[in-house]
C-alpha cells in the first residue's frame, strides 16, 4: 500500500484517474447507447434503461471532462464524483437484487463488473483526493 501512497501523492494522480473515469464512463456509454437493442435481450435489461443510463453516462464525463481541465481540482467536486459514482454502485446493487429487472446471466455479470469498476474507480478518486491537494495542470 506504500507504493499506492507515493503514486497517489503525485500531482497527477487525481487528474489521471478522473481521465481513466472519464474513458470508462465514454466506452461504456457507447456500448449502452449505440447497442441498446442488441444487447437488451442479451443482458435482459430494458432497451430504455440502456439507453438513459448511457446518456446519463456522458453527461457525467462532460462533467469529469470540465474538472479534469481545470488548473486547480478543487476537492469538493472530486466529492461530488465519489458520491455520483457511489449512486451507480448502489444503482447496478438495485438492479442485481432489488428485483426491478431479471437480468441474465450475462446481465448479471455486466451490471457486476460495472459496479465493481466504478466501485474501484470510486477508491481510486477517494484515495488521490485524501493524498494530493488541488494541483495545478500540467
Amino acid at each position: 500500500m506504500s507504493s499506492l501512497s507515493s503514486l497517489a501523492a503525485s500531482p497527477l494522480f487525481l487528474r489521471r484517474v478522473l481521465w481513466l473515469d472519464a474513458a470508462t464512463g465514454v466506452a461504456t456509454g457507447l456500448l449502452q447507447v449505440v447497442l441498446a437493442a442488441y444487447l437488451a435481450p442479451l443482458l435482459g435489461l430494458p432497451e430504455q434503461l440502456l439507453l438513459l443510463s448511457g446518456w446519463a453516462l456522458f453527461g457525467y464525463v462532460a462533467l469529469i471532462a470540465f474538472i479534469a481541465t481545470r488548473p486547480f481540482i478543487a476537492p469538493g467536486v472530486v466529492w461530488l464524483l465519489i458520491v455520483a459514482n457511489g449512486v451507480w454502485v448502489l444503482g447496478c446493487l438495485a438492479l442485481l437484487f432489488g428485483g426491478l429487472v431479471t437480468p441474465t446471466l450475462l446481465g448479471q455479470g455486466f451490471i457486476a463488473i460495472q459496479a465493481v469498476a466504478v466501485g474501484l474507480l470510486m477508491e481510486l478518486q477517494w484515495f488521490g483526493v485524501r493524498r494530493a491537494p488541488a494541483q495545478p495542470a500540467w
